[in-house]
């Protein structure tokens, strides 16, 4: 069970950076940890455009990072390239897509790496493996030379042991960037009726709200479970244009895993009018967020309803119903752990408004000293 698809060595005295193997590296072949792309697959003829930061600046890139099989997926099972261990216990999925990547930064093998993030794909890995990861906004990282998954969601952003790590990892990203000076004072507390969250969880991230000393608002999204809905039926019907062509290659498409193949032929049975209704809501719901947004300053939830379970139950649970509605905005979102009663920290997710990644990192460094719950921070 491999955490690197394909390990390297890289001169450079910067930070090691794990890069997850939908991202073109040059020299290196860009699998989509799946054997339907490997097989077929040259070497890249040159970087990902979001890696010209990390080179600039030394970085050396230490492997390409394993994930769930074309990031189509939030479990983090993969029959061909293996499943990363979870870094807390070994018995429990690591969460996906990006789950290479997280276990990576958990076990020292990088000091920061990159993930993607369609419908939670960096913030759920995250919660599972107890670290931080941050979704950013739609269109803030260039995506040229990266796997796509679903067009009008992907997003590809750092993950990392703490929020520092997650901070330099976002410099090499994007050159220039700077956390803000000052931190989030006002933070709208999601109330989500229609999902069940783990009672621990919930009580555990209102305890680092109230620990960081902010002031709080209630607020409830009647229109989540709506949001999670339609975003689902346009990552379906996206992955499908995406990656028919595998599907429909009579050489290559048998080569695909059973749980992928299935979800792409679901996003092909996405008819006109339910795209049609999910682009329409896609407006209405992140009108609905924004509003929210200039009434407080961040908002508040759990990244995960749950804590991750065993291997042999992966495949049988939702995962993404607490993240997917934030990738339907295009708005960005952390996750980092906080402390709990569990073996499995809680994950406390918090939503900024459009380009808020400086905020967000501020106000999760003032949660991290307050309430931070990773095993893995030194």
């Amino acid at each position: 069970m491999s955490t690197f698809i394909t390990e390297l060595e890289s001169d450079g005295t910067g930070p090691r950076v794990a890069v997850k193997d939908l991202i073109d590296v040059a020299g290196v072949i860009t699998t989509a940890a799946s054997k339907a792309v490997a097989d077929f697959a040259a070497p890249a003829t040159a970087d990902a455009a979001l890696l010209k930061g990390s080179r600039a600046a030394g970085a050396r890139i230490v492997g390409k990072a394993n994930l769930h099989e074309l990031a189509f997926g939030t479990s983090g099972l993969n029959q061909w390239s293996g499943t990363p261990v979870n870094p807390i216990d070994p018995r429990r999925i690591p969460g996906g897509s990006s789950s290479g990547s997280a276990v990576a930064v958990a076990t020292d093998l990088a000091d920061v790496a990159i993930g993607s993030d369609t419908g939670g794909s960096i913030r759920i890995p995250a919660a599972f493996c107890g670290v931080c990861g941050l979704k950013t906004t739609f269109g803030r990282i260039p995506l040229e030379g990266v796997w796509p998954l679903a067009k009008s969601l992907d997003t590809a952003g750092p993950m990392a042991v703490d929020v520092a790590g997650l901070t330099t990892m976002m410099r090499l990203l994007e050159p220039g960037f700077e956390v803000a000076a000052s931190t989030a004072k006002t933070v709208g507390r999601l109330r989500l009726p229609s999902e069940s969250v783990d009672p621990d969880i919930d009580a555990a991230v209102d305890d680092a709200l109230a620990a960081s000393e902010f002031e709080i608002v209630e607020i409830s999204v009647p229109e989540w479970e709506e949001a999670w809905l339609r975003c689902s039926d346009l990552l379906t019907f996206e992955a499908w244009e995406a990656n028919r062509h595998l599907l429909e290659d009579p050489t290559r498409g048998p080569l695909l895993g059973d749980a992928v193949r299935d979800r792409l032929l679901a996003g092909s049975r996405v008819t006109p009018t339910q795209l049609g209704a999910a682009k329409a809501f896609q407006a209405t719901f992140t009108s609905l967020l924004q509003a929210w947004l200039e009434r407080v300053e961040l908002l508040a939830l759990p990244t995960a309803s749950t804590h991750p379970p065993l291997i042999e139950d992966g495949a049988k649970t939702i995962y993404n119903r607490l993240t997917n509605p934030i990738n339907l905005t295009g708005l960005p979102a952390l996750s980092l752990p906080v402390s709990g009663s569990s073996q499995f920290p809680p994950s406390l997710q918090l939503v900024g408004p459009n380009l808020g990644e400086a905020l967000l990192l501020a106000t999760a460094s003032q949660v991290e000293r307050s309430a931070g719950g990773s095993p893995f921070r030194t």
